[in-house]
């Protein structure tokens, strides 16, 4: 997906230029990637702190399904066009991308009961298509590629979604690239240590970027990391935008 391979080409330019720098070392804050204070990755900007959930917003060319309690007509799949919008009975064109489903079951409901169409419409709105809820993992796996992010997805999960480690992958060589309030960051996570409980599986959103083993991203983090030893915390990683 567009999202995750831009971050990758981020990350890939900040770890060419930090090679290129006669190897800065671990903690320097002057140098192009950077080991954060963070003990964990943070979720994105996105994902409500109250819940944990991720807060969606619709957008161009997602597949909606709307239920609306008694009204056939109005029950069934809607396509965003690519603007956005989906045009339903009684209401015409209606603007649904940059709204939660959540803010769209509110105003479809609004809208109706305000223009007298259904007296106490009971309204549901779920996203059923939405290649912006993807993220992508790519490496050592069996089946690299874009895969939707269901609620509550960990690594884990992740790598099993993709049908598991290929026999060259390297459990300590996982690398996870995320925006956070615009600002890249990577983390570090040894697979065989959140197996054994030192560390907790973290969540995976969507728009992050999993790369699993033998990785360029990875052999050009290793002058990063090379110091620590990977046992009882992920490493968070700060990558600086290039100009």
């Amino acid at each position: 997906m567009s999202a995750a391979r831009a971050l990758v080409a981020i990350a890939a330019a900040a770890l060419i230029l930090s090679a290129c720098s006669n190897g800065p070392r671990l903690g320097e804050t002057n140098a192009p990637t950077v080991v954060t204070k963070l003990t964990e990755l943070p979720p994105p900007t996105a994902v409500d702190p109250a819940t944990g959930a991720f807060a969606y917003r619709i957008a161009p060319l997602d597949k909606l399904s709307l239920t609306v309690a008694d009204t056939p007509e109005l029950t069934g799949d809607f396509r965003a066009d690519s603007a956005g919008k989906i045009v339903l009975p009684y209401l015409g064109e209606v603007q649904a991308a940059g709204l939660t489903p959540a803010e769209l079951t509110s105003q479809l409901g609004h809208d109706l009961r305000g223009g007298h169409f259904i007296n106490d419409p009971r309204v549901a709105v779920n996203v059923e298509e939405a290649d912006s809820l993807d993220y992508t993992i790519d490496g050592q796996v069996n089946a690299p590629g874009d895969y939707t992010a269901s609620p509550d997805l960990t690594l884990m999960h992740a790598v099993a979604k993709a049908k598991g480690l290929n026999e060259y992958a390297r459990l300590n060589d996982v690398v996870v690239f995320r925006t956070v309030g615009g600002k890249p960051l990577a983390a570090l996570y040894d697979l065989n240590s959140i197996r054994l409980g030192l560390y907790a599986d973290p969540r995976i959103y969507p728009h992050d970027l999993v790369v699993v083993g033998d990785s360029t991203a990875r052999r050009k983090l290793a002058q990063f990391v090379a110091a620590l030893p990977l046992v009882t915390t992920p490493i968070v990683l700060a990558l600086q935008r290039i100009p």
